[in-house]
């Protein structure tokens, strides 16, 4: 047998299989090109032709699709015909910009913030919950936030991304107790800089990722459902 087929069968057979959602740019983006880089198979999704052609010219195999679009979820789930996904990342999140009183609280854009931000994720896992379990890793990770925890809830304000990030953590606990076969885990990156951020922040995408990748490679099924920093400690509910 040819050697360079018997070294692609063994690369088809010991490849990791990652899927990343909010893939377009920021923490997602830099996922897949840690990922990539480090000899996954990568499937990222996105939500515009730009971010699709750029990750594709990358040879990251990038799939067009809006964490909205319900169905499009279970048809990209059904477009993998039960491939294993050792790592399923939600990432995918809005934020809306500048804290805002009360008084300028916009609720459609509350019910959207919960739309991408708490029920796409859980749907992402729902979706994809056996092709996880099929794998050798196992693990499902949401990306969520210090705003989303209650106890560190100090000031008012950033009421859609904070409430649906607390949603978030509950979906994301009550995923692990009801699928013990996946480790779901619950990350925050840290204050990162990116568009949601800004320049400003004290941490970099690259290592943010780079952290939360180490963390990610350690996990056990001891720490399905915990809600962890970058670093891996423990964030207070």
């Amino acid at each position: 047998m040819r050697m360079d087929l018997v070294a692609g069968f063994c690369n088809s057979v010991t490849m990791s299989t990652a899927l990343i959602s909010g893939a377009g740019r920021g923490i997602g983006r830099e996922f897949c090109r840690q990922y990539s880089a480090n000899g996954w198979r990568v499937i990222a999704v996105v939500r515009d032709n730009d971010a699709h052609a750029e990750l594709a010219a990358l040879g990251i195999d990038a799939r067009l699709l809006d964490v909205r679009d319900f169905p499009g979820i279970e048809r990209l789930a059904a477009s993998l015909h039960g491939e294993p996904i050792d790592l399923l990342i939600a990432n995918a999140g809005i934020y809306e910009g500048p804290d805002q009183p009360l008084a300028a609280l916009d609720p459609d854009f509350w019910l959207d913030a919960f739309r991408v931000n708490t029920m796409a994720p859980l749907l992402f896992a729902r979706a994809f919950r056996a092709n996880v379990a099929a794998s050798r890793e196992r693990k499902a990770i949401a990306i969520t936030s210090l705003l989303g925890s209650m106890s560190r809830n100090y000031r008012p304000g950033h009421y859609p991304y904070r409430t649906s990030k607390a949603a978030l953590n509950a979906a994301w606990r009550g995923l692990a107790i009801e699928a013990p076969e996946i480790i779901a885990v619950l990350l925050r990156p840290g204050t990162v800089r990116t568009r949601m951020a800004g320049p400003d922040a004290p941490l970099t995408p690259e290592e943010s990722v780079a952290h939360m990748r180490a963390l990610i490679a350690r996990l056990t099924p001891g720490d399905s459902g915990k809600f962890l920093d970058y670093s891996g400690q423990p964030t207070p509910w």
